[in-house]
């Protein structure tokens, strides 16, 4: 397994908040959406693409804070840069950057998402993904290798599981036909994938393939990583909103397996198993 940063102790989620390369040869070149592909997707271009980053890297570094940008470092455990713009004026100065802007089609989101995640700062990654959250239902099945690039750029939480909930999950959704590929991806020795896949459907309710979540559950309760553990039980938590008893079957059977920080996020809101929730 790949090496991970040091550990959160908490971890809000979306439930809570360069020139074109030559096209590859299919024939020879591996699938970037397989497990442990590591082909960079190329960035197509696009003049809408043009104009969103001209006007992306004016207006967010005008608006950086040394101070702040030091102290979202520390709190992301020195994931990535920070400009230090806050949320609130981040996502009004993206409204700012947009205005006037026609929808883009699925070229414009791939290069949007590609150059901004190429930028080292962490304000222009969490543009690309609120882009994507934004326009995930204008893009095909054939978005999934680019998701996955950036699932495994820069990892962190902060990204990830927007990436996988609100954008992996909208593509799936989409076509269920991918979900063969998530079988993929949770045997991926790289965790950010694993998790992506444990946490695709957390936005699913009644759509849940609860077979394929529990699966996904059992394939890696044996991790030790904190990240793929917190990931178990937040998928099985938010199940259980949807599915209380069926979470609670499935956690007094395998409990065993699971770790207790998988059992404990899983039961939250639901009490121990044969008990009513609370």
């Amino acid at each position: 397994m790949t090496a991970t940063k040091p550990a959160a102790a908490s971890e809000p989620g979306p439930t809570s908040e360069p020139a074109a390369a030559t096209a590859p040869d299919p024939a020879t070149e591996p699938d970037p959406a397989a497990p442990g592909a590591a082909t960079a997707p190329d960035v197509p271009r696009s003049v809408l693409a043009d104009t969103v980053l001209d006007r992306l890297t004016t207006v967010y570094p005008a608006a950086g804070n040394l101070f702040r940008a030091q102290e979202m470092v520390a709190y992301m455990k020195g994931a990535a840069p920070f400009l230090g713009v806050r949320t609130p004026e981040r996502r009004a100065l993206s409204r700012t950057v947009l205005e006037g802007l026609p929808r883009p089609d699925e070229a414009d989101c791939t290069a949007v998402a590609l150059r901004c995640f190429a930028l080292p700062e962490r304000e222009y990654h969490y543009f690309a993904v609120d882009y994507l959250r934004r326009h995930v239902k204008r893009c095909s099945s054939g978005f999934l290798p680019v998701a996955r690039h950036l699932v495994t750029t820069d990892s962190w939480w902060d990204t990830v599981d927007h990436l996988a909930a609100h954008v992996v999950g909208g593509l799936v959704a989409a076509d269920p036909a991918l979900a063969a590929r998530m079988d993929e991806w949770i045997e991926d020795e790289d965790l950010w994938v694993a998790r992506t896949a444990i946490l695709h459907q957390l936005r699913f309710k009644e759509s849940t393939d609860a077979d394929r979540l529990f699966a996904y559950c059992l394939r890696r309760a044996a991790d030790t990583d904190f990240f793929l553990r917190k990931a178990i039980g937040w998928s099985l938590r938010e199940y259980g909103k949807t599915a209380p008893a069926e979470v609670r079957a499935f956690v007094a059977a395998h409990g065993g397996a699971l770790s207790p920080l998988s059992v404990r996020e899983a039961l939250k809101h639901l009490g121990e198993p044969g008990t009513m929730g609370t």
